[in-house]
């Protein structure tokens, strides 16, 4: 396997024109491929996806979301992939350099996907935060207890707590600063390099645990029995919603590590393995779950609820259970970490890139920005809680702004530019690495989508969240 672990960005993206700025890059295909992917997985594939699932026919909404992944979030990807891996910048300056006429505001997706990115953030790090300490409560057993109510009070105490929210998010923040400071090699590719196969490591020993309890099967037949009958136009748009928020796309992130993948990367292959490994978690965080929620006769709620309330009160239920909680507290931090490194790295990259800043001082300036602004977030459901924008706390607005209008925005427009501005050729040339790889037929069948259905559907994914159309 050849290694390939520096590139050069274009002239227009040093900061002295005299002295070329040197980018870091992934050094593997295999660090491609877990360092995309530990951005794609994230807590809603443990919370959100098994849920969403079970309520709305099954097997029948799994084929409705993959249709909806294939024509939405995989040709976004590709996309993002396509365009940062030419360009070798940051979300930004990737628009700014491949926009044929310099004088069309292309650059403003690229605004888009940064500020997304930090609002995302911004609230991302306090669920993450509780996560964390929920690691802390399962070694000791704080949170362990077959009562719902008792769990339930043990959340509540922590997310009204202001400063244990604070701290919690703080350590957060330190954490993924560090890991970004150390690069994207050693720091973003070195760790998810370990921290996928160890998630799917522990997801496994859970479902096991979760399938030999008895009862369990009344867990799978409500993942997994298929009723089409429940599959009507608002289950089908919540299915192309959930696909398009679900691979991480429209935020700058899949821009970002674009820009660090290798020249021989095979950019639609790797995006259909990226889709199918997040969708195998999924399903694997469903098996670890709701088999052990109905074994012990509990409901299969949706949201924090189900981690933070729940799942302590079923893990107590059974025999080994603490030890069997703090693997699955473990298996949630692995996947906000690899989630939030990718976020993180998008304004990162940008300051480093477009500023005298080095890439230490771009993370302490967006630390210090994070923490300032996450902070309100942090502090919505306790002395912040009465202060609201729009009717919405600050949690639920920075939420609002990022997942209804940013993300879609940044997502219909990334498909416009590949499909109607930068048009075919340019996008055979970089997909098939230059004549390289013979996948022709492949790229055809994307450039269809990306120019007519992606636009198409995302636009409608938008007006569903703005609850202009509503089926």
């Amino acid at each position: 396997m050849s290694v390939i672990t520096k590139t050069k960005p274009p002239s227009s993206e040093t900061k002295d024109p005299g002295k070329p700025l040197v980018r870091d890059s992934f050094t593997s295909k295999l660090g491609v491929i877990f360092a995309t992917l530990g951005s794609a997985v994230g807590l809603g594939n443990i919370w959100k996806f098994p849920s969403m699932t079970g309520a709305n026919g099954g097997a029948a909404f799994i084929i409705i979301y993959l249709l909806c992944t294939l024509l939405v979030s995989v040709p976004v990807m590709i996309t993002e992939l396509m365009l940062g891996r030419t360009a070798r910048a940051n979300a930004i300056t990737t628009y700014r350099n491949l926009s044929p006429k310099k004088s069309q505001p292309w650059w403003l997706v690229g605004v888009s996907g940064v500020v997304a990115a930090f609002l995302i953030l911004a609230f991302y790090t306090v669920v993450a935060g509780w996560v964390f300490a929920y690691v802390g409560k399962a070694i000791t057993g704080n949170v362990l207890s077959t009562n719902p109510e008792v769990t339930s009070q043990v959340f509540s105490r922590l997310v009204t707590s202001p400063w244990e929210s604070l701290i919690w998010q703080w350590i957060v923040l330190i954490w993924i600063s560090f890991v970004i400071i150390l690069g994207v090699s050693k720091g973003i590719e070195g760790l998810t390099k370990r921290l996928m196969p160890a998630l799917f490591v522990i997801l496994l020993i859970v479902c096991v645990r979760s399938l030999t309890l008895p009862g369990a099967m009344e867990g799978v037949r409500f993942l997994f029995k298929p009723d089409f009958s429940r599959i009507t136009p608002g289950v089908i748009l919540m299915a192309m919603g959930l696909a398009f928020f679900k691979l991480s796309v429209g935020m700058g992130t899949m821009t970002a590590y674009g820009s660090y993948y290798r020249d021989d990367q095979d950019i639609p292959g790797s995006a259909l393995r990226v889709m199918l490994a997040d969708l195998s978690v999924s399903i694997l965080a469903g098996l670890a779950i709701f088999p052990a929620v109905f074994a012990f006769g509990f409901k299969p709620d949706a949201g924090p609820s189900l981690l933070f309330i729940t799942i302590p009160a079923v893990f107590a239920s059974m025999p080994f259970g603490q030890f069997f909680l703090i693997l699955f507290c473990i298996l949630a931090s692995i996947a906000a970490t690899g989630a939030m490194l990718s976020l993180f790295e998008v304004p990162v990259s940008f300051l480093a890139e477009r500023t005298k800043l080095n890439r230490t001082g771009a993370t302490i300036v967006t630390f210090l920005a994070l923490a300032a602004v996450g902070a309100t977030a942090a502090l919505s459901n306790s002395i912040l809680a009465d202060v609201k924008v729009a009717g919405k706390t600050f949690f639920d607005l920075y939420d609002f702004i990022s997942s209804n209008l940013l993300m879609p925005i940044g997502g219909f427009f990334l498909a416009i530019f590949a499909g109607w501005v930068w048009k075919f050729p340019k996008i055979q040339e970089q997909l098939s690495n230059h004549g390289v790889l013979k996948n022709r037929g492949i790229i055809r069948i994307y450039y269809f989508i990306v120019r007519y259905v992606a636009p198409a559907l995302i636009l409608l994914v938008m007006l569903n969240g703005l609850g202009i159309v509503n089926w």
